[in-house]
């Protein structure tokens, strides 16, 4: 692909819903050695896989696996630190030029085999600043005002499959300009939104309840 591209994989410490959570066991793998693994199985790809972490049992899994890993600071790893605060750190603290980005997620462990390199090659063909993964949603969304539910993207009796497409991000994976990270944004204002429609769309790992449904996800569907 002839492009200088780094994987970041950032991973903290201290996750208050789901303890421990990045070094909790997925299908007889560390959660966060699924997104080294999967970024890893692009080698034509990426120059570089690095996780950023300030948790001890985190480092020796990538180090274990042959990642990178850049000790992050405290001041970046609290409640309110950002995740492009991580990659810059990351950034500013390797000795490697570097053009773009790939951002994986811990959270986010399954992902369609093919989807790194298809995003890459929407990304440069459309000559976006970054990109991001959605996945559409087909729920009757509403809120609550005064006790009321008032509908937000449909007409009370309206049928599911009449509903204006709309879309969440998923988390699956981002790529983006390193310039961007440089001044502390992930995201361009030309930002493609790349459509994932794969039952690992919807596995996003916060809670307990979230990692059996990864656990199940991870059973039952066919990796493509």
């Amino acid at each position: 692909m002839n492009k200088s591209i780094l994987v970041i994989i950032p991973a903290r410490s201290g996750s208050k819903r789901l303890p421990k959570k990045n070094v909790s066991v997925l299908g007889d793998v560390p959660l966060v050695a699924h997104s080294i693994a999967y970024a890893q199985s692009h080698p034509d790809l990426a120059d570089a896989v690095y996780v950023t972490t300030n948790d001890p049992e985190v480092k020796a899994i990538a180090v274990a696996h042959a990642a990178q890993v850049v000790d992050r600071p405290e001041e970046l790893c609290g409640d309110t630190a950002t995740t492009v605060s991580a990659l810059k750190h990351v950034l500013e603290t390797i000795d490697c030029a570097c053009e773009y980005v790939v951002l994986l997620q811990p959270t986010n462990p399954l992902r369609p085999k093919a989807l790194l390199a298809d995003a890459l090659d929407a990304f440069f063909e459309r000559g976006c600043d970054s990109l991001m993964t959605v996945s559409r949603t087909h729920q009757k969304l509403g809120k609550i005002v005064n006790e009321r539910f008032e509908p937000f993207n449909y007409t009370m009796g309206q049928r599911s499959q009449d509903l204006e497409p709309l879309y969440y991000e998923n988390g699956l994976l981002y790529i983006c300009k390193a310039s961007l990270i440089l001044n502390d944004t992930i995201l361009g204002t030309h930002n493609l939104p790349y459509i994932v429609d794969h039952p690992y769309a919807t596995v996003d790992i916060d809670t307990e309840e979230d990692f059996r449904y990864a656990e199940y996800v991870l059973k039952n569907s066919k990796k493509k």
